[in-house]
């Protein structure tokens, strides 16, 4: 199959890619390049324009007619930053992305997978939470993600040939374990990112940032999740899109995507270290603008509709994430 995805020149937009690649499928990339990778993108069928410029979704379908799925990757990442920038952050996850659900109706491309974010739940008394979780967007970039769904599941009401699918993100870590992409930021805000940039030297020294969570050690828990995993996932929500809606009514689904482990941000860094093989200069630190206590996922929903689970471990994701920073310097360079 032709897949769109938007974002595809992205850290986990361009892993996607290779995923689809690897199963037999064609990505066909729509990017915008400013935050993501022209490196990322060589070698695939690429348009650089932004997610809302129909005439360059156009050109796409006019010339890639069999694109029945679109993957949409596309958006502004960066918790801190979008409390200092709400405007940005509206304007590119929810305005531009109105328009791209539109143009892809309008367009005959009906089976949308989103990237959404598992920032948008409510704290759970034991951190774990299920789809039907209560949600509290903490963030301008988790209301974002919040929003967007809400425009698909209406969409899907209202338009009877659309379907779509929100898959919420925990915490991608790690890399292409083929090394043809991985994180990629120049302000890395992913926390093995972080471990990373402190571990060569480029910052000094590794912050928690909050101690005071009500966690069994007072540092954040997160579900943390190899991108290459995370990116299998998409596959298969593609893969299985049909036999998904064939009993059911509903037009709109939102799938988990974790390991279903919740682990907390020391607990993380202790396996980083026990992976890198020293220990890491390090600070307890103040919560950054926007940050949650966090949660971990229930994945049965996964596993039932999209014939997926995570297979990687913690401390693999650790180490494609360290052998990824040895490749970026000489991609990048």
């Amino acid at each position: 199959m032709k897949v769109l995805v938007t974002g595809g020149a992205g850290y986990i937009g361009s892993t996607i890619c290779s995923a689809l690649e690897d199963s037999g499928h064609i990505p066909i990339v729509l990017d915008s390049l400013v935050t993501g990778k022209a490196e990322f993108v060589k070698n695939r069928s690429f348009y650089q324009a932004d997610i809302a410029d129909k005439e360059a979704l156009k050109k796409i379908f006019q010339e890639h007619p069999e694109i029945k799925h679109a993957i949409h990757c596309a958006a502004l990442i960066i918790v801190p930053e979008s409390v200092e920038k709400p405007y940005e952050y509206y304007r590119e996850n929810v305005s531009k992305s109105n328009e791209l659900f539109r143009n892809l109706i309008d367009l005959g491309c009906h089976q949308i997978v989103f990237s959404s974010s598992a920032s948008i739940y409510d704290i759970a008394p034991n951190f774990m939470v299920t789809e039907e979780s209560s949600l509290k967007p903490g963030s301008p970039y988790a209301k974002t993600k919040l929003m967007m769904e809400m425009i698909l599941e209406d969409y899907c009401h209202a338009y009877s040939n659309i379907k779509a699918i929100s898959l919420r993100y925990f915490n991608p870590i790690g890399a292409d374990p083929k090394m043809r992409s991985g994180s990629h930021a120049k302000n890395a805000s992913h926390v093995v990112a972080k471990m990373v940039e402190t571990a060569q030297g480029k910052i000094p020294e590794f912050c928690i940032t909050g101690v005071n969570w009500p966690t069994r050690d007072g540092s954040g828990i997160r579900d943390y999740i190899h991108v290459w995993d995370l990116a299998l996932a998409h596959v298969k929500a593609v893969e299985n899109f049909g036999s998904i809606f064939s009993n059911k009514k509903e037009g709109y689904l939102v799938i988990n995507l974790g390991t279903g482990n919740g682990v907390t941000v020391k607990e993380l860094l202790k396996a980083f270290e026990n992976v890198y093989g020293k220990k890491l200069p390090q600070k307890e630190t103040e919560p950054r603008l926007g940050d949650v206590a966090g949660a971990y996922a229930n994945a049965d929903k996964a596993l039932k509709y999209l014939k997926w689970k995570a297979n990687f471990s913690i401390e693999e994701a650790i180490r494609d994430a360290l052998k990824w920073s040895e490749f970026q310097a000489a991609l990048f360079k």
